[in-house]
């Protein structure tokens, strides 16, 4: 009798431990089958080694230069209470408008994105430098207000939200404000202002590049403007000297006056911010006798760590009454060259005669400088300048915020499933302005490395994966993983620039994988102008060099136009050679 029941037990638990390995047998199959539609990428690791902080001694007293490192254009900034909040440009990249908050000026943090929501900004097809221009953040009696233009859609909108993390509303269309750059400004009175660039009076041109400001009233409880608007500058600072392009404007009051900041010169090498005062809102407005306020325009072009295109401020003041400015430069590794983008770099100001001056806003922008008078931050952050290294295993649920989609997406085409992010493959490329399957990051430093580790079994030789540096449809670099034309797996690079083969891409390395049933790692190095690509096939291996110094100029705003930056980002394709 025991032995007969000893015999069931044994039965019983054989039964047992079969339904287990058929239950996981069902669930890997099922896994395998939902990772064969999907490229798994394990990891991404990105490292900055920048040679302007190899040998820069920073300390609390003190901070870095740029405060954002990386595609950061066209800064705004306020103060609510002891918090700052930032809010840069975004164009065609999706969830828009990146909002981040610092207690010191100097450790920021992202706190979310502004714009991510299809029905906030659906960017189509519109190409990737259109989208989100020039926002500006204010915030009145509890409420903070973005107003922005998007030139692919609506043009101005204003958003607003009780919390800067969000959500923030649906947008509030402002048909009746033209031209782009818009201004928020809440007076002591309690009027509203907006402040906007535009064509010149009557839409003639005097000169090539001939702007204008403008300014109009706007009502808060029916959310519409309710004048006209009103003529406030002509052309710029000196209409005898055929000043261009003026724009980015922001109004302040201070001491009985208004203050109107603008850029001036274009977003190239001549970028400037300069200034007008009145003791009226809408003027006339005298413009300072020593404009521009801010410029590197006329510095010795070989200086060390040489920053440029300078301009595009907004200004903040501190609790104890200092003020500090926030603006864009860039980072340039050659003649007007540079893969950045325009980052986000930020200068004291100085008040004399009750006129505003960056300090040093016409000398060499200083790499490191004494931070602003607060008190410092304790808050562990994730450094967004100088040089580190961010490594994202994909353990969250939800993508980081330093992670981007180019353009709006119409599906859900990537998951996040057991410490891997898997991207469908689908017909839409990297060579078309559409959607595709790509999420990436900024690329921080004009020296760095970033790598992934992924697993992709292409059906055909159509599909494709891998990472790319990517400037824009008809600019970037991508090493990836395919099948040849005869059917073996291979790791290639891949390039495609308008001056090169008139922009069709061509590749420049490829050899054939034999460890085919290995993940795939590859590496892009970047040193100023030049990039190399890496590959191997598991991670304890040294780098294989597929090819070394390839020209990196055609990432350059110089050489690819528009106004984005580099991104570094991980990508996927079902018909990538179609």
């Amino acid at each position: 009798m025991i032995r007969r029941k000893t015999g069931l037990k044994i039965v019983a638990v054989v039964l047992l431990m079969s339904a287990i390995s058929s239950c996981k047998k069902i669930s890997q199959k099922s896994q395998s089958v939902v990772y064969s539609d999907y490229v798994a990428f394990d990891w991404f690791d990105y490292r900055g080694n920048d040679d302007a902080y190899q040998n820069v001694s920073n300390s609390d007293a003190n901070y870095l230069n740029p405060v954002l490192a990386g595609f950061y254009p066209d800064p705004t900034i306020c103060r609510v209470e002891d918090k700052f909040y930032l809010v840069n440009s975004s164009f065609c990249y999706f969830p828009g408008l990146p909002i981040f908050e610092s207690t010191d000026l100097v450790h920021w943090k992202q706190i979310g994105n502004i714009i991510n929501r299809a029905e906030q900004a659906d960017f189509g097809n519109s190409r990737l430098s259109g989208g989100m221009y020039a926002p500006t953040i204010r915030y009145h009696k509890g409420i903070f207000y973005v107003i922005c233009t998007n030139v692919s859609g609506v043009g101005n909108f204003i958003v607003t939200a009780k919390n800067p993390a969000g959500p923030w509303s649906n947008l509030i269309v402002l048909p009746e404000v033209n031209g782009i750059d818009p201004d928020l400004f809440f007076d002591e009175d309690g009027k509203v202002y907006i402040t906007h660039n535009g064509l010149p009076p009557n839409n003639i041109s005097v000169h090539d590049g001939h702007r204008a400001i403008y300014m109009l009233e706007y009502d808060l409880e029916t959310q519409k403007t309710t004048t006209k608007p009103k003529l406030v500058i002509n052309g710029g600072t000196d209409m005898s000297k055929k000043p261009v392009w003026i724009e980015g404007p922001h109004v302040l009051k201070k001491n009985g006056f208004y203050y109107l900041i603008c850029a001036q010169g274009g977003t190239g090498f001549n970028h400037s911010e300069v200034v007008f005062r009145s003791k009226t809102i809408y003027g006339p407005y005298e413009s300072y006798a020593q404009n521009p306020i801010l410029t590197q325009s006329h510095l010795d072009p070989n200086r060390k760590n040489q920053v440029s295109t300078t301009g595009h401020a907004d200004f903040v003041e501190l609790p104890n009454g200092d003020w500090w400015s926030v603006f864009l430069g860039c980072r340039p590794y050659g003649p007007d060259l540079y893969n950045l983008g325009r980052e986000t770099f930020m200068m004291p100001v100085e008040w004399k005669n009750d006129w505003p001056e960056i300090v040093g806003g016409n000398e060499p922008i200083p790499m490191i400088h004494k931070r602003p008078n607060l008190p410092l931050s304790k808050e562990k952050t994730e450094p967004l300048n100088g040089n580190f290294v961010s490594k994202d295993d994909f353990n969250s649920n939800e993508l980081d915020f330093k992670w981007s989609f180019i353009r709006t997406p119409k599906e859900k085409w990537y998951e996040l499933v057991n410490g891997k992010l898997l991207i469908k493959p689908r017909p839409e490329s990297i060579h078309t302005e559409s959607n595709f399957s790509f999420i990436g990051r900024r690329q921080h430093h004009l020296k760095f490395e970033a790598s992934v580790k992924l697993e992709f079994n292409p059906k055909d030789n159509l599909e494709v994966a891998g990472l790319t540096a990517f400037q824009n449809e008809k600019h970037y670099f991508l090493v990836g993983k395919r099948l040849n034309a005869d059917n073996k797996l291979e790791v290639f690079v891949e390039r495609t620039a308008s001056k090169i083969n008139e922009g069709k891409s061509e590749i420049i390395s490829k050899k054939e994988l034999l460890d085919t049933d290995k993940p795939l790692f590859v590496k892009i190095e970047g040193n100023g102008r030049l990039y190399s690509f890496y590959f191997k096939t598991a991670e304890k291996a040294e780098w294989n060099l597929l090819i070394k110094d390839v020209d990196g100029s055609i990432l350059s705003t110089k050489e690819a136009g528009g106004f984005v930056g580099t991104y570094l980002g991980m990508y996927a394709s079902g018909k990538h050679f179609d």
